[in-house]
């Protein structure tokens, strides 16, 4: 017995909570402790369902678990009562529908949510734990945890830009799957610019074909699009877990790849950016792009169409002698191309709305006066916090996407030698995990109910292959994750750094190339 003692002993201590060790959940929860002992999770642990309307749920936790630890448990309806230690998925009452509750313990799992999004969010909880958690072999033995925990955001979402540069399905369902095991909800999807348009509208088949030809590095690019099914996949695929696709279609500017297809419907551009904008002064171009925005609307169930506003004056220099755009501005007494510019806005504006879906828009919409409560306004220029706080101030619902430290195109190191920066000024994993810990910014109140939540963008100028991609993408991912999730008292971005490396070979699991450091992992250029 002497000799059990020292092994009894160790026992106990390593099975206690650990004192001020953080949970290794991304985003870290809100609120959490660790519990004694180990849950064994093998292929005979069942999962109970308590309800039918957590099946989907359950369903990709356990499609992820099989593909990235071998484990596969088998649902069970409460009903039928499991022997063994079970993971029991249980319905509560509740106002958040994205709040849940895990309790672990050595004899089950149990895991509570007033809602199937709440539901979703505890099982990615748990298989950040069994996945970090696992060995070379089976069974898993996952430390126990409690944990009690809601976003602190909203809205908690990325953008991809595929109109630079195409990445194809497979890697778009790679970025949804690590979108949602780190609780992103919301996947902004630029399918159109000048470059090139990437989705197939069946009215208008030139917009894929001949639209669709070339990207930022090579305008010879065969076509390159997603057509209907593939958009219909994947916006399913985002659905299950829990991530709602928002599309946008740039207008009136940004419209070169369009005008590539039906040239009937530019309104001209400038020597730097010929044919960028839709022609305002044509009665047809509002039916055309209605019309496809009607073939956008089905696609896309999440009744939310973003339509750009952006840059227009880049490239609205033809409208200064266009015939047409002339006779529109003395019909509707428009003084300057900006009203122009505004007067496109709120007709497109209300053919969203006759749509039943939300008109979003870069912030340069604040000045078009579109209704404030069918209207969602990005705020992207941070050299301008007037226009953030012009947005609030008027009643507009804002997501926050600042290109510093928002914009995932910029920089995230100082020995980096390709990307963006703004007057030296870049996006470093540090400025993207404390942007909303800090004050946010001068008479604005980071608090404002209207603020919906954040966004990181990532344009594809500088991009040529996934590789790079998937770098600028990865772990900053993770930190606008936490940012969007953990409230900012609970975060600490030295503590953050630590808990990633237990992420980095989940990420490397995933066939995904990360930042992890300049020496470790060199930055790709192309």
């Amino acid at each position: 017995m002497k000799r059990m003692l020292p092994f009894l002993l160790a026992l106990l201590y390593f099975a206690r909570p650990a004192s001020g060790q953080q949970c290794p959940v991304i985003p870290l929860p809100n609120d959490y402790t660790q519990q004694p002992g180990v849950f064994v999770l093998s292929d005979k642990t069942p999962l109970v369902l308590t309800e039918a309307a957590f099946a989907t749920s359950a369903n990709v936790w356990r499609q992820q678990l099989l593909r990235f630890t071998g484990v596969a448990v088998t649902s069970w309806s409460e009903k039928l009562k499991p022997a063994g230690a079970a993971i029991t998925l249980r319905r509560i009452k509740g106002n958040n529908p994205a709040a849940y509750t895990l309790e672990m313990q050595p004899g089950g799992i149990t895991i509570s949510a007033a809602d199937d999004e709440g539901m979703f969010y505890g099982l990615m909880s748990l298989l950040q734990l069994v996945r970090k958690a696992q060995g070379k072999t089976l069974p898993i033995e996952v430390p126990c945890w409690k944990i009690q925990d809601a976003p602190l955001y909203g809205w908690r979402g990325f953008m991809l830009d595929e109109s630079r540069q195409f990445f194809g399905k497979a890697e778009v369902k790679k970025i949804l799957d690590e979108m949602a095991f780190h609780k992103l909800n919301r996947f902004h999807w630029h399918l159109t610019d000048e470059p090139g348009w990437r989705l197939e509208i069946r009215k208008y088949p030139r917009l894929a074909y001949v639209g669709g030809i070339g990207n930022h590095h090579n305008h010879d690019q065969p076509a390159q699009y997603y057509t209907q099914a593939e958009i219909a996949e994947i916006v399913a695929y985002a659905k299950e877990r829990h991530i709602e696709v928002i599309p946008e279609i740039d207008m009136p500017g940004h419209a070169t790849a369009s005008n590539k297809a039906y040239p009937e419907f530019s309104g001209g551009g400038s020597a730097r950016y010929p044919e960028f904008t839709f022609n305002p002064g044509k009665e047809g171009t509002y039916q055309y792009l209605t019309n496809i925005l009607k073939e956008v609307n089905v696609l896309f169930p999440s009744g939310m169409i973003h339509i750009g506003g952006d840059e227009v004056s880049f490239g609205n220099e033809k409208w200064k002698t266009d015939t047409s755009v002339q006779r529109l501005m003395q019909k509707e007494s428009l003084t300057s191309l900006e009203a122009v510019e505004h007067y496109f806005l709120k007709r497109m504006a209300d053919s969203v709305r006759s749509l039943n879906a939300t008109v979003l828009g870069w912030d340069e919409v604040t000045a078009a006066t579109l209704p404030v409560d069918q209207t969602i306004v990005f705020w992207w220029r941070h050299e301008r916090p007037q226009q953030l706080k012009t947005a609030l101030e008027k009643g507009y619902k804002v997501v926050l996407c600042p290109r510093i430290p928002y914009y995932f195109d910029f920089v995230q190191d100082s020995s980096h030698r390709v990307g963006r920066r703004w007057s030296g000024a870049f996006a470093p994993l540090q400025s993207v995990y404390e942007f909303t810990s800090a004050k946010l910014l001068e008479g604005v109140n980071g608090k404002s109910p209207l603020i919906l939540g954040i966004q990181a963008n990532l344009w594809s100028e500088t991009i040529v292959t996934n590789q790079r991609m998937q770098y600028l993408t990865f772990p900053r991912l993770l930190a606008l994750a936490e940012a969007a999730w953990t409230q900012p008292a609970r975060r600490d971005f030295k503590a953050f750094e630590k808990r990633l490396q237990a992420a980095f070979p989940l990420l490397k699991m995933q066939d995904l190339y990360y930042m992890e450091s300049p020496k470790l992992s060199p930055e790709p250029i192309r």
